[in-house]
């Protein structure tokens, strides 16, 4: 199970006061082939032999930490952030917490937990976080993640690409709901349970019993509980506590162009993809639309604090728009035709997290966004699920369209798209003509404050690391914390997600990488450089692979301190019990004051990934650890400086990579 999060890619994924961020290849979603067999075109993707759903019965339940385990974690994460005085102010209120309140309402969470077997102790209270929320979804939880371009250069055309994209999705949403959608198992041995032939065992498998049948043979089934609410799914705003709405009867895809909004079916009375051709038709007359873009364009209110979009919502439903906001709701997705053309990395990064509002409806579950130039990203909202879902469909769709493309250049179809397409009509008055207009004013004022810069280091990368035998992510993530020290003179709250998708209902737990061996060996390489010998600092860079290999392997296994203490503290709060001491101690709230949230992302189909800080003071570190080289996308606010940022994180990784030569500091 260690190795669970040994396949590099996260996804940015993030809430008001805890980062939380997908990594899907701790998770399994690797590059693998998922297909069982193949079908050439048509309503599927592939055929699982195994039923999609088949091990979802059988995944064993997330475990409950030990409140003294939980404890332990918490002051070793605490300890390089503190220093002694402050250490044991909260060493003491810890320890109080551990044999007194914390272990009562531990009692109370494991009595609780097992009388809902059904799913897992945080899954009701990461929901509840969510949705309860009133930030707006847009840079404060919507991340994105960019495609990489078709290889085929004819088919990056933006109205080809579209078509062979939706009609990809379709084909996946329908492979899934057939129960034909290939499991998400992470295999530790796929030369046994990555066959034809266990495959054909395991089917026969009660489901009751599945999963065990996969663990004999090293195989870890993943939870699949969130895919549900990809398709036909929205936020719905609502004052106080949003709500999510699903509606698998919806034939029709949402399109926006200047911020106008369509829509046509995309799959006929039977349920079935309609002619590729047609979608491309109706794409084609979209994109020639004339219409000026409306003055009061109505997905900016989506960029808005989410009580106050509630509110304007119920105005927009009085006057008469609930069936128009319904078809948004319903719609399979949202797909963005943007008439701009992305001029670089750090365009494309700016576009598909934000935008400029008119052009997004930032609350359906996900957004395909095409430029002009083809360039595309999915955006998704985060309140539903923790992103899994999201990169298996990407890896789907682009090796779909890829491979078996619906539309080729200079396809044609002859269709009476005008009678097909809708624009979507709403009404307006005067309170919502303003409140379209200070959203978008607040909007402006939220990203013009966003600064994004991007580094590639090209003297090493996964291969020499591995040579060396240290954790490529370890490196990165201690890279993180020499270049804070070395700009910053600081050791600062981290966070890092690892997945707990092995479990029924499982979430995300905290890997918490700023440690005492990185504080420790940041130091050495920063502030000491000429101090300690090759030797010594090789054994320092050793020490930091091994114990955030230790945090990795625990937080996969559920065995981390966050969602523990923050399940344990909505539990008082349901109760009406005032709150321990240890939840109002200043290192508590640092600790979750995340200045550094990373999130690396490595797949196939995706070039670029991104999100924004999650506190006004932090860093969003959007990373990749390849073969011979590493990147990195950050982002930031006007209280950090990310250019400076991203030159110290090149330093120090020319520093790393020095001393693992051989060579010594200068």
């Amino acid at each position: 199970m260690a190795s669970l999060r040994s396949i590099q890619s996260v996804i940015p994924l993030r809430k008001c006061s805890n980062l939380v961020r997908l990594r899907p290849a701790a998770l399994g979603i690797d590059i693998r082939n998922y297909s069982s067999r193949k079908v050439s075109s048509g309503e599927y993707l592939h055929r699982s032999v195994v039923p999609t759903m088949h091990y979802q019965k059988s995944l064993p339940r997330l475990p409950i930490p030990n409140i003294e385990d939980t404890t332990k974690r918490y002051l070793a994460a605490q300890r390089p952030l503190l220093d002694d005085d402050q250490f044991r102010s909260t060493e003491k209120l810890v320890l109080d917490f551990q044999n007194g309140v914390g272990k009562q309402l531990n009692e109370e969470l494991v009595a609780q937990d097992k009388n809902n077997k059904h799913t897992s102790y945080i899954s009701g209270p990461w929901f509840e976080m969510y949705l309860s929320a009133r930030d707006p979804v847009v840079l404060n939880f919507n991340p994105f993640m960019s495609f990489n371009s078709d290889p085929k250069t004819e088919y990056n055309d933006q109205l080809l690409r579209a078509t062979n994209m939706v009609c990809s999705a379709v084909r996946f949403m329908k492979t899934l709901r057939a129960e034909l959608l290939e499991p998400e198992v992470f295999h530790l041995n796929p030369a046994k349970s990555d066959t034809d032939r266990f495959k054909k065992f395991i089917r026969w498998v009660p489901s009751s019993l599945s999963w065990y049948g996969a663990y004999l043979v090293n195989a870890y089934p993943l939870d699949m509980s969130q895919y549900f609410r990809l398709f036909n799914s929205t936020r719905i705003p609502k004052r106080g506590r949003d709500e999510l709405f699903t509606d698998t009867k919806g034939k029709h895809l949402l399109v926006m162009r200047k911020g106008h909004m369509y829509v046509f079916d995309i799959l006929d009375k039977d349920g079935n993809l309609v002619k590729p051709s047609e979608i491309q038709s109706h794409l084609k007359y979209i994109l020639s639309d004339p219409t000026p873009a409306p003055t009061f364009p109505l997905g900016v209110l989506t960029s808005e604090n989410r009580d106050v979009w509630a509110g304007l919502r119920d105005k927009l439903i009085a006057l008469g728009n609930a069936e128009a906001l319904e078809t948004v709701d319903s719609a399979v997705f949202c797909l963005s035709l943007d008439d701009e053309s992305m001029r670089d990395h750090i365009h494309i990064s700016h576009n598909m997290l934000h935008g400029d509002a008119y052009n997004r409806w930032f609350d359906k579950s996900f957004s395909l966004i095409l430029t002009k130039d083809g360039q595309a990203a999915i955006n998704f909202e985060h309140s539903w699920g923790d992103g899994v879902a999201v990169l298996r469909l990407q890896n789907e769709i682009f090796k779909d369209t890829i491979e078996q493309p619906l539309v080729h250049p200079g396809s044609v179809a002859v269709v009476d798209s005008a009678s097909a397409v809708l624009r979507l009509q709403f009404n307006l008055d005067s309170e919502l003509e303003n409140g379209i207009k200070k959203a978008k004013e607040n909007f402006d004022s939220a990203v013009s404050k966003l600064t994004i810069d991007a580094m590639e280091f090209k003297k090493g990368g996964k291969e020499q690391l591995k040579k060396s035998k240290l954790s490529p992510d370890a490196i990165a993530q201690l890279a993180f914390q020499m270049g804070f020290l070395r700009q910053y003179g600081q050791t600062v709250a981290t966070y890092e997600s690892c997945s707990t998708a092995a479990f029924r209902h499982g979430r995300t737990e905290t890997i918490r990488p700023a440690t005492i061996h990185t504080k420790k060996c940041s130091h050495a390489f920063v502030c000491q450089p000429g101090q300690h010998s090759v030797e010594q600092l090789k054994a320092m860079l050793n020490d930091c692979s091994k114990y955030h290999g230790q945090l990795t392997k625990e937080a996969a296994m559920g065995q981390g301190f966050d969602r523990h203490l923050f399940a344990l503290r909505y539990l008082s709060n349901s109760k009406g019990h005032a709150l321990h001491g240890l939840y109002a101690d200043p290192a508590y709230a640092a600790i979750n004051h995340n200045i550094l949230s990373t999130s690396t992302l490595s797949s196939p189909s995706v070039n670029l990934g991104g999100f924004a800080p999650v506190v006004p003071d932090g860093f969003g570190i959007g990373y990749g650890v390849h073969d011979d080289w590493i990147g990195c996308n950050v982002s930031s606010y006007p209280t950090r400086n990310v250019h400076e940022f991203l030159q110290c994180v090149h330093k120090s990784l020319e520093d790393i990579f020095t001393v693992l030569e051989g060579k010594s500091l200068s």
